[in-house]
């Protein structure tokens, strides 16, 4: 049984985002970058599935800039057994991601494709669902918790009402939540031991594939300062305060 499991390079969640001067797009100069914490979850539920001996191999992908093959060297030394860059310079949306998703997956054929449920730079959380959509694959989306049980994945999703649980007849599309594992910390033999492992690149062009942007950004701003807080001296300049200035009761 083959895994496919898409990661992306995005800023570390630890470094505070700064905005370009035109407003154009965030700064990513000289910034950390690290896998999708998302995707990290995925690939580490891959292994998991391989080390129970339900999954044979864990292939990574991600699209996008050179540079993208740390992460999947950071893949591989969780426990992927290949990569597969899809290189392009090009600004990747993620209809165009899931369009590359595609052709990988009708290339590789993979039982299931394993995926954070959303990117923490743009939030999209659309990739999942749109492949699922090209592919003609079932889905079962903000995983947090996978079984695979003979030609069945039961995935238990969290709701607004507490949990549900699907089965979803594989091949099929899963997209992580933040509470489906913990990632294992990677060690320097395993950094090691990536570096031998296999990684193909490819282009889009090879995939046949468009990635032409379809949406534009027109401005990218900072969030407003929040402003400081005041005590108050009764429940009654509490309430009024409330009711007439901030407008919530």
């Amino acid at each position: 049984m083959k895994v496919l499991v898409p990661v992306k390079r995005v800023v570390d969640y630890n470094v505070k985002v700064r905005v370009k001067s035109d407003n154009t797009d965030v700064d990513i100069a000289n910034v950390k970058m690290s896998m999708n914490p998302f995707d990290e979850i995925a690939v580490e539920e891959a292994v998991r599935l391989k080390e129970k001996g339900v999954v044979t191999e864990v292939i990574a992908v991600s699209c996008g800039v050179q540079q993208c093959q740390e992460t999947l060297r950071t893949a591989m030394a969780i426990g992927a057994d290949r990569s597969i860059l899809v290189q392009t310079d090009a600004e990747l949306q993620p209809l165009a991601v899931a369009k590359l998703l595609k052709a990988l997956v009708d290339k590789e054929q993979p039982q299931l494709v394993i995926l954070g449920k959303q990117a923490i730079d743009d939030d999209a959380n659309q990739t999942g669902q749109m492949l699922a959509a090209l592919a003609d694959m079932p889905q079962a989306t903000f995983a947090s918790k996978v079984e695979v049980e003979g030609d069945k994945a039961k995935v238990t999703r969290e709701i607004d009402g507490g949990l549900e649980t699907l089965s979803v007849a594989m091949p099929a599309v899963i997209t992580t939540d933040l509470r489906l594992n913990e990632p294992r910390y990677v060690t320097l033999p395993n950094i090691m031991k990536a570096k031998k492992k296999p990684m193909e690149t490819v282009t889009p062009e090879d995939l046949g594939v468009d990635v032409a942007p379809r949406l534009k950004t027109l401005k990218v701003s900072e969030p407003p300062q929040r402003s400081a807080g005041i005590k108050v001296p009764d429940v009654a300049t509490l309430v009024d305060k409330l009711k007439n200035e901030a407008k919530v009761i």
